[in-house]
Parts: C-alpha cells; sequence; structure tokens
C-alpha cells in the first residue's frame, strides 16, 4: 500500500520490514537500469523484491529515514550505504554492528569497510541477504534468480523444501518405473540452540552455510541435498541401496565432527545425527500409484524417526 511521501510500505511478518520507494520495487520497471539488488533472505512477502539502482546513493538500515528500511533485530539504525563510482557501484558499512558481509567476507578495516560490487555479489545486512545483479542483460538476471528463488533455499544455497519434495516424487516415481533403490538420509545439527543462545542468530546462519557447504561437497549431480526446516537438512540418493547410504551418511558425520566451524575467528564444533532409510526396507505397495502417494511421505517419516532415535542414543552417529 502507499505510504506517505511516496513511500510503497511493504506487507511485513513479525520482525520484518522493509520500506522502498514505489518507483524501486515495482515490477515492471518504466526504464532500463544496468544495475539492481534482489532480496534472498528471509523467506517471505519480500524475497524476491527489487531495488532498481538509479539514484547516485542508497542508505540502507532500521531508521526509517534511510532510503532502504529493514526493520531487524540484526541490522543497525544506518547499517550500509551504497554509492555510484566512476565504473559501478560500491557499498560500504557505516560502523554496524553486526557488519556488512560481501560473499561471506566482511568489510573491516582492511578493506576500508567498502568493497567494489560486481555482478552476482552477495550481500548480507544484518540477517538480510541481498544479491547484485548487472550488466546489459540485468533484466534477464532478475527474472532468472526469481525462479532460482522457486526451488533453492535462500541462506544455505541448498534445494528448498518444495523442491525437495517434487524431486523425491520423481524419483520415487521413477523408483517404481525401473526397478532401481533410491534411499533418503534425514540430518540434524546437533544442539543448535546452544549455538545461537552462545554465538547469536546471526553465527547460526554462518554455521547452517557452512554445513550445507560441507554437505553438497559430498553430493553427486544425480542426487539432492537440500534445507528441509531450520537446522534439519536433508539428502535424497538415486540408484543407492540402504547399505551404501548408511556409508555415504557416517561419511558427512565424519566430515562435519573433524572440523570446527569458524565464524569471525571463532572456531564453533559441531556434530550431526543422521536418519537413514530406503524405498526398499518399507512394505511393497499394491500398485506404483500407492507407491508415489503413500510410500513418499512414509520414506520421510521413517528417516526422520531413525534421526530423533540418533539423538536419543546420545548424537553425532547415524541411525
Amino acid at each position: 500500500m502507499l505510504g506517505g511521501q511516496g513511500l510503497l510500505v511493504a506487507e511485513h511478518s513479525e520482525k520484518q520490514t522493509v520500506i522502498l520507494t514505489a518507483q524501486a520495487i515495482t515490477g515492471a520497471q518504466t526504464r532500463e537500469v544496468d544495475a539492481c539488488m534482489v532480496f534472498l533472505y528471509p523467506p517471505g512477502p519480500l524475497m524476491g523484491r527489487r531495488l532498481a539502482l538509479e539514484k547516485e546513493l542508497y542508505a540502507i538500515g532500521r531508521s526509517a529515514d534511510t532510503d532502504v528500511q529493514i526493520e531487524r533485530d540484526s541490522v543497525s539504525r544506518r547499517h550500509a550505504q551504497i554509492i555510484r563510482v566512476q565504473r559501478g557501484w560500491r557499498i560500504e558499512d557505516l560502523g554496524s554492528t553486526n557488519g556488512v558481509y560481501v560473499n561471506d567476507q566482511r568489510l573491516d578495516e582492511r578493506t576500508g569497510r567498502a568493497h567494489t560490487l560486481r555482478d552476482g555479489d552477495i550481500v548480507k545486512i544484518g540477517d538480510a541477504i541481498l544479491k547484485f545483479l548487472s550488466g546489459e542483460n540485468v533484466e534477464a538476471a532478475y527474472h532468472e534468480e526469481i525462479y532460482r528463488l522457486t526451488i533453492v533455499d535462500g541462506l544455505t544455497g541448498l534445494a528448498n523444501k518444495r523442491h525437495f519434495l517434487e524431486f523425491l516424487d520423481r524419483e520415487v516415481a521413477a523408483a517404481a518405473r525401473y526397478g532401481h533403490p533410491i534411499s533418503l538420509i534425514m540430518m540434524d545439527l546437533d544442539h543448535f540452540k546452544r549455538v545461537n543462545d552462545s554465538h547469536g542468530h546471526l553465527v547460526g546462519d554462518l554455521v547452517l552455510k557452512e554445513l550445507a557447504g560441507r554437505i553438497k561437497s559430498r553430493v553427486r549431480r544425480e542426487d539432492l541435498a537440500a534445507r528441509y526446516g531450520g537446522e534439519e537438512f536433508a539428502i535424497i540418493l538415486t540408484h543407492t541401496e540402504e547399505p551404501g547410504a548408511r556409508a555415504f551418511a557416517e561419511a558427512v558425520r565424519a566430515i562435519v565432527a573433524a572440523t570446527p566451524f569458524v565464524c569471525d575467528g571463532v572456531a564453533i564444533p559441531c556434530t550431526i545425527s543422521l536418519g537413514v532409510a530406503s524405498l526398499a526396507s518399507l512394505e511393497q505397495p499394491s500398485s506404483p500409484t500407492e507407491l508415489r502417494s503413500v510410500r513418499i511421505t512414509d520414506l520421510i517419516k521413517v528417516a526422520d524417526d531413525r534421526l530423533y532415535r540418533a539423538k536419543e542414543a546420545g548424537r553425532d552417529r547415524v541411525v
């Protein structure tokens, strides 16, 4: 809806309101622009919003007198600014409490608290994540990014739950048709609440992102790793029997336990618990249709139950 002074006030959920100029976030720009910022995270009505960079300077922060207002506890009143420079755009930290990150690197005294943005740069302001797009095909890149947001979790870069369920449905149907195996791993960070309580939610986000990177490095192209929700992740292993899936899960568990997560110079040891299930371990359905409609939920439930058995048995283990 339109607010005072020509502002468009976006829908808001708890602890989240962003205000941009009405022209800045319209889906169809009246004139071509060469750069924009796209909101990737957190999820909600603002995800996918576009800020077309047309002025010389944009102040970003929690304060109402900024050009881009992000009402999040992790965002300072005047957190950062984006400035047009001779060869493009530069982002500067205005002395914020939680810092500005570009591609997971914090802007600090060594960088002059500033960074010249390049096409595709990921910018983190508090716990809000934006992507910088520039170039002649910025409109096409924006629409491609919007599509990506429908299948990818904005924080971790893994598949989101919706894409996970669609992929699992498709692969289970193929397993029923051709008789090949399929396995599912559900995993959860142990004592993740302690990480958030001890180090803050921003560090917790970095831990989740690093965990996603370690998982992704082990997954084959034909398989799928996803963020199922919160600190829970899932991996679909196509053409894999349950013994092979257990071995894979044990390898991932060992990788996570072997090396602490390092966030802003602080080493945080973490472990994960994992539950493994395969389609072959379930009672055979009476028809392929039943396999698709019922066995998908059964497979998730069995893997999830085994995950919680791993936690009850002491965590940092595979069941």
